[in-house]
């Protein structure tokens, strides 16, 4: 039907040519046919006005639709990434930092926290903890406003926006938040602030993206792969283990802002002048919740988080999944040899029947 339209427009257009080109003589040309000549004219003119303007708003559209990529284009292809480019990105997710968190088990150097010595290469703790962690979060929002427009996308599906809003949750809380209410920080080394900021890109664009554009970007496809009963159990998962994360690094930091308050009194009896008390590097055996049976509770409870945000995506979405294994990658190494640290500080009768982080296994 369309290939007839076009033929029948192209002789159309033939047919009016000639009779432009070639107008009745004068002397056989009666009005009836000098006016549908000029009638024909006309409209030959007025539709290749017509012509002329609409391709010239397709190529306007066009033109704006490009620059407007370019314009929303960090850097071209790659941030925000095209398919291919995510997909790359995400292969090298699963592979390198995988790879870069075994190393833990080999040295014995890791520079923040309690393992953290002096070095030139230093940054101050809360500095280089928000410029760490904070890409992440920020990476998200970014592919969240610019993947959609790109690809024509109107409007994401609703559990597109809440998981968006579950990883933006937590990590504003712990890049903006966790480090000014912290009593102190210990120094972070250059290269161990660039690798996580490298792994927060990298988890960024893998989960932003498949979020923005790259996955389920339609009702039908979400109820393809994840049940609306599933997604909520997936949510409350991802609570529990937020609200206990949270409890569990309170309990770390109130160590030390009992200390702060005990050396605190003792400076005032001394006649200290009023000088804050210091608590860096400061260290006991936490006792509360989930502490009385690992030493990391923090740890699990952060995997059970994500653990919750991949039940909700989907068993099928592979960003959820290469998040979780490269959180227990980069976390069970340092809570193994957090636990020999805790050993040799407190002693082995202190410790007691503790494990590292997860009960009953390590």
């Amino acid at each position: 039907m369309c290939k007839r339209f076009v033929k029948n427009h192209r002789e159309h257009d033939r047919d009016l040519h000639l009779r432009l080109d070639h107008p009745p003589h004068a002397q056989d040309a009666s009005p009836f046919s000098q006016l549908l000549v000029n009638g024909l004219a006309a409209s030959r003119l007025l539709y290749l006005v017509k012509s002329r303007a609409t391709r010239h708003r397709i190529l306007v559209r066009r033109t704006n639709h490009q620059e407007s990529r370019a314009a929303m284009a960090i850097v071209e292809g790659w941030y925000p990434p095209t398919r291919e480019n995510w997909e790359t990105m995400v292969l090298t997710f699963q592979i390198l930092y995988p790879a870069l968190s075994l190393m833990q088990l080999f040295i014995s150097w890791y520079g923040m926290g309690k393992t953290s010595v002096h070095s030139a290469f230093n940054l101050p703790g809360r500095v280089a903890w928000m410029l760490m962690e904070m890409p992440g979060f920020t990476t998200v929002l970014y592919l969240m406003n610019t993947l959609p427009r790109m690809h024509g996308i109107d409007d994401l599906p609703w559990q597109n926006r809440v998981l968006a809003g579950l990883f933006v949750i937590h990590y504003v809380y712990r890049a903006v938040v966790f480090p000014f209410i912290q009593p102190s920080m210990s120094p972070i080394h250059v290269l161990v602030a660039l690798m996580a900021a490298g792994f927060q890109v990298l988890n960024g664009v893998s989960i932003g993206a498949w979020l923005a554009a790259y996955g389920p970007v339609t009702a039908e496809a979400w109820a393809a792969r994840s049940s609306v009963a599933q997604f909520c159990v997936g949510i409350g998962i991802f609570y529990v283990g937020l609200a206990a994360n949270f409890f569990h690094d309170e309990e770390l930091r109130e160590i030390r802002r009992a200390e702060r308050r005990r050396r605190q009194r003792v400076l005032d009896q001394q006649g200290g002048g009023g000088g804050a008390a210091s608590v860096e590097k400061h260290y006991q055996i936490p006792q509360a919740g989930l502490f009385k049976h690992v030493l990391y509770a923090h740890y699990l409870c952060e995997w059970v988080e994500w653990f919750g945000f991949l039940v909700a995506a989907g068993w099928g979405c592979v960003p959820a999944w290469t998040f979780l294994v490269n959180e227990v990658f980069a976390m069970l190494p340092r809570a193994v040899k957090g636990k020999k640290w805790y050993v040799e500080k407190f002693g082995e009768d202190k410790i007691r029947k503790r494990w590292a982080v997860l009960p009953g296994v390590v």
